[in-house]
């Protein structure tokens, strides 16, 4: 049974750090494509960055390109998402999730790539 859990969320203040995990069980995670989302109230669940499955490429939304970072740890069974320099228009449940195909070929960036997701995370910002 795939699981995905996600940790690390809280309140920190603008302009601070956090770094996010997602410890995955139920299916062999070195071998899947990952992505972590966001959710803010009242608006659509956004994909903010996706790592293919062997790690050796990544894609980011405009809105996180050059604050985020995605990251994979096979040995670990664990993914993870560095936030750099929180804005005020972070706050938002994050999660993670895992493609529908096993070793796809390129990085997927489509909503519709991915099947199984975590609870989430909430990650509240303070000015």
């Amino acid at each position: 049974q795939v699981r995905l859990v996600e940790s690390g969320g809280g309140l920190v203040q603008a302009g601070d750090s956090l770094r996010l995990s997602c410890t995955a069980t139920g299916f062999p995670f070195g071998q899947f494509a990952m992505a972590w989302f966001r959710q803010a109230p009242g608006k659509e669940r956004e994909l903010i960055a996706s790592t293919k499955w062997d790690g050796e490429a990544t894609r980011f939304a405009d809105s996180v390109k050059g604050r985020f970072a995605i990251s994979k740890d096979d040995a670990g069974n664990t993914l993870y998402l560095q936030i750099n320099s929180l804005k005020p228009e972070d706050p938002a449940i994050y999660y993670c999730a895992r493609d529908r195909q096993r070793r796809r070929s390129f990085v997927p960036t489509d909503t519709r790539d991915f099947g199984a997701w975590g609870q989430g995370t909430q990650v509240t910002v303070s000015s």
